[in-house]
Parts: structure tokens; C-alpha cells; sequence
């Protein structure tokens, strides 16, 4: 049996009365978890309120121009696969389905000689970058830093 589920206006800051400027989902649409369900407008940004539940949109609770806060609910959805979840996992566990594992690439092999011998590889220098390869150094590592773009 399916189950209604609030979605809620998440913590949004300090705001109390922020304006919904857009409305994405109308009764009846089927939503993803992190669609997008409306879109909020405060002083200083706007942002996008994701669905936290995947599902069917069964009641929408504000309109263009309604004002929100952190928890007010924005619609009402019947969570998709709600009795289906239990059952899934308990087959999983019994063996008659087996989740699908993901399979790694092959790895390569290199049979030549290395051309040379570090400790610790920084890969771009970065906002920090030069800081953890100083810092290697400082602390004996042999240190090496590859920039992406010829200097």
C-alpha cells in the first residue's frame, strides 16, 4: 500500500516569509527524488526546493506569490514503491534477486622501469595545493607537482 508523504520547505536560514516565484509540479505529475518542486526568492539568492521523495504528486499546498518558511509543507506526494521495498530486500536476502554489483575496469600492467620514484604526487597546484606539497617536502617525502597547464 502506497504512502502520502509531506514535502517540506527545508532549512532555508533566518528567512520567515519567502515568496514562491516558481512552480514546477502540478496534481498528478510524477517527480524524482531532487526534481526540482518550486523555486523561493529571498533577498540576497533564490534557490531551488528539491523533492526529498520519489513518487506522485497527489496535492500541491501553495501557489505563485504564497510566502514560506523552514518546514511549512509544499505538497503532499504518494511515495512511489513504498510496500515494494521491504519485499525487494527480503528476496535479495533469500537469494532470488541479487543486487547488481558494478565491475571495476581491468587494471593495466607496465612492464617498463619507472622514470622516477615519488612518495607524494600533488596533481594541480590549486587552493592548497602548493601548501600540501611544501608540506610533504617539509616533512621528508619526496614531493612532485604536476600542473595542467604548461607554465
Amino acid at each position: 500500500m502506497s504512502e502520502l508523504q509531506e514535502v517540506k520547505v527545508p532549512d532555508i536560514g533566518d528567512y520567515a516569509d519567502v515568496p514562491v516565484i516558481e512552480l514546477y509540479v502540478k496534481v498528478g505529475d510524477t517527480i524524482a527524488v531532487d526534481d526540482a518542486i518550486v523555486t523561493l526568492e529571498s533577498d540576497k539568492a533564490t534557490m531551488d526546493v528539491p523533492s526529498e521523495v520519489a513518487g506522485v504528486v497527489k496535492e500541491v499546498k501553495v501557489a505563485l506569490g504564497d510566502r514560506v518558511a523552514e518546514g511549512s509543507v509544499l505538497i503532499v506526494v504518494e511515495a512511489a514503491g513504498a510496500a515494494a521495498g521491504p519485499a525487494s530486500a527480503d528476496q535479495a536476502a533469500d537469494g532470488g534477486l541479487k543486487p547488481a554489483l558494478p565491475t571495476a575496469p581491468a587494471a593495466a600492467s607496465h612492464a617498463g622501469a619507472a622514470d622516477a620514484d615519488y612518495d607524494m604526487l600533488v596533481l594541480g597546484a590549486g587552493p592548497g595545493g602548493y601548501s600540501a606539497a611544501f608540506r610533504a617536502a617539509d616533512l621528508g617525502l619526496k614531493t612532485a607537482i604536476i600542473e595542467r597547464y604548461a607554465t
